[in-house]
């Protein structure tokens, strides 16, 4: 059983954020795929915890959009549809642009070098087919430069449309032809930033968005 006190491994220290931890990498992973029904009882004995945490967690996913809730039949994994994805991709493209010509203004002279380290990290996954420590390595690469531009309202959202959208990340990784395109992709977005050229980085950025678009649309289709 989870305690509040409980600080194991860097594990989170009250139990509703550990299993919030917990179902997002199991959405993430596809353990849980979309519109599968999330069964309270046996998510309680798999986390050895009560109910009490995991309808607290249920509720932050709920207003993420990574789980939806009907009355009388409870909660599920959301399924997230061609036009959704769509529209989420459209957002993200707005507010990433906005954080990039903010950051690349702001940032310091070490974010490159931390860049460097993610698409290292995002890399070695790769190669491994470890394809979760990929999509969390991906999102940290990501996230430095969005954390760069110091506004956390925006980084905010930002996280908000990622976190929908996640799952799908997944599965479009699991074709080596696009890990290697991402990972080619992630360094000339590196060399443009590091060369202070703001217009380059958004345009990379939002042909590394497109490229998953476009997989993930003959994935949706299909489904």
């Amino acid at each position: 059983m989870i305690d509040d006190a409980d600080t194991d491994s860097g594990r989170p220290t009250t139990a509703p954020a550990f299993v919030l931890a917990k179902l997002r990498r199991a959405i993430i992973a596809g353990e849980l795929v979309p519109g599968q029904p999330l069964r309270q009882d046996a998510l309680a004995e798999r986390f050895g915890v009560s109910r009490v945490p995991l309808r607290e967690a249920f509720k932050v996913l709920e207003g993420e959009g990574q789980v939806v809730y009907a009355p009388h039949r409870g909660y599920k994994v959301a399924t997230l549809s061609l036009t959704d994805l769509l529209e989420v991709y459209r957002i993200r493209e707005i507010l990433e642009a906005e954080a990039v010509r903010v950051a690349i203004r702001r940032s310091g002279e070490d974010v490159v070098g931390k860049l460097r380290a993610a698409a290292q990290e995002v890399e070695a996954a790769s190669a491994s087919g470890d394809l979760l420590t990929m999509t969390e390595a991906n999102r940290r690469f990501h996230f430095l430069m969005v954390a760069e531009a110091r506004m956390p309202r925006l980084e905010k959202l930002i996280q908000v449309l990622w976190d929908a959208t996640e799952t799908y990340r997944f599965v479009y990784y699991g074709d080596e032809v696009n890990r290697h395109r991402v990972e080619d992709e992630h360094r000339r977005i590196i060399d443009a930033f590091a060369s202070r050229d703001t217009d380059q980085v958004i345009t990379l950025i939002n042909e590394h968005r497109n490229h998953a678009v476009d997989a993930l649309r003959t994935f949706l289709d299909v489904t």
